[in-house]
């Protein structure tokens, strides 16, 4: 027996009957036909950042750790090609010093770049895709262990490996479309609920990045180490955090709330260990008061479970079969649940309003209660990807007891 495998947050646990670490795209292809012949199932994890059990086997588990590094960076074509081992934070530093950037991060950078791709992982702006929405071309190992390079050549193809959470292929090579390098000058405020969703949607359109963590009582900020102004009320009040670009004649700070840097340092949030296990939903961008309301009226119902502060973002549309995004722009709902604690009844209630009243998706690596007919209903694409995924995985090598249900 192998070690067993417990993800970051410490809420999901399996045994796999081996561990490897491959060292190129031929032991990937070797270890994925390995466990087509045993009947068994494989799987990919990075550095295990999903709440939801989309890394778990009793199979096979593999890291990509030692397919590490970046290959090329082309400034003309604003392209940058890279293992998959890479973390999100570590395409940073290169991409700079070639005059490049990503177009956007989210709060934490130390997610496998493969992984945050398969499982539309994103920041904040409601111009800015995922970063699913960046990958132009990759190569994967098949379930039947054959390699194949999907490009823009195949659109039905990069659409669903865009956002396929690991069940198209083990993602061994990676191109994405990156933007001129910036600067980013940073504004975070507390305002009441009243200031900031009473004008949503005009920061948005004003801002580059324009979120917020709404805190429904006294003790929300302290439980995501957010400090607030102890001037004002602290229950019922907002963190906001404001990202433009900087102009060429501001200079760096360090100032907290006031920081102005390189994009890839200001957007991570400070390192933390998670106290929290996190749903996060997504719906129509237009429908944002109407969800922001009633999750308000919802989560001051249900003291003490709803005492984390809820997130809220936007993304813009894009065409990637499986995600939140397809098609439209979101409005995003991150909502946690206590770790230790008996959060499944507070977070069903989340599920049944936001996936009843809004017909939200959900984001793949995080906490949810999606069920096939849902899925079906919600992703106008699924379907074709479904086909996609039996026609490269035909005997269904990458899926596991989570998956299955949804997408066999």
């Amino acid at each position: 027996m192998t070690e067993p495998f417990t993800n970051w947050a410490g809420n999901q646990r399996c045994v796999p009957a081996r561990r490897l670490s491959p060292s190129s795209e031929g032991e990937v292809q070797a270890a994925v036909r390995a466990a087509g012949r045993a009947g068994e199932g494989l799987r990919v994890v990075a550095t295990g950042h999903s709440f939801s059990p989309v890394h778990l086997t009793d199979g096979t588990l593999i890291d990509l750790e030692r397919l590490h590094g970046v290959i090329e960076i082309d400034a003309a074509r604003r392209r940058v090609t890279a293992l998959p081992g890479n973390t999100v934070g570590e395409l940073g530093e290169p991409l700079w010093a070639a005059g490049l950037a990503l177009a956007n991060q989210g709060d934490i950078d130390a997610q496998g770049i493969a992984g945050a791709i398969g499982t539309a992982t994103h920041g904040s702006g409601i111009r800015l895709g995922s970063l699913s929405s960046m990958l132009r071309r990759c190569r994967i190992v098949t379930g039947t262990g054959d390699v194949i390079e999907i490009d823009g050549s195949q659109p039905h193809l990069l659409n669903a490996v865009q956002v396929a959470v690991g069940m198209l292929g083990v993602m061994t090579e990676l191109e994405l479309e990156v933007v001129p390098a910036y600067r980013l000058a940073e504004r975070v405020e507390h305002w009441s609920y009243e200031e900031a969703i009473g004008r949503f949607d005009e920061h948005v359109e004003r801002h580059l990045h324009f979120s917020l963590f709404w805190c429904p009582v006294e003790r929300s900020a302290g439980l995501y180490g957010l400090e607030l102004d102890p001037g004002k009320p602290s229950a019922d009040a907002c963190y906001v955090k404001i990202y433009d670009e900087a102009p060429e004649d501001v200079a760096d700070s360090t100032t907290l709330g006031r920081r102005v840097d390189r994009s890839h340092r200001i957007y991570p949030m400070p390192e933390f260990e998670p106290n929290f296990h996190e749903l996060e939903y997504f719906v129509p961008y237009e429908r944002t008061k109407e969800a922001v309301g009633a999750m308000r009226e919802l989560m001051l119902g249900s003291q003490p479970d709803a005492v984390f502060p809820l997130e809220l973002r936007t993304v813009a549309a894009d065409e990637a079969y499986l995600s939140p995004q397809y098609g439209t722009p979101t409005l995003v709902l991150s909502v946690s649940g206590e770790a230790g604690a008996d959060y499944w009844g507070y977070l069903r209630d989340v599920d049944r309003l936001l996936g009843g009243e809004f017909d939200a998706r959900v984001h793949w690596g995080k906490l949810h209660f999606l069920t096939a007919e849902q899925l079906h209903e919600r992703y106008p694409e699924v379907q074709r990807f479904i086909e996609i995924r039996r026609e490269l995985d035909p005997s269904g090598v990458f899926l596991n007891e989570h998956l299955r249900p949804l997408f066999a």
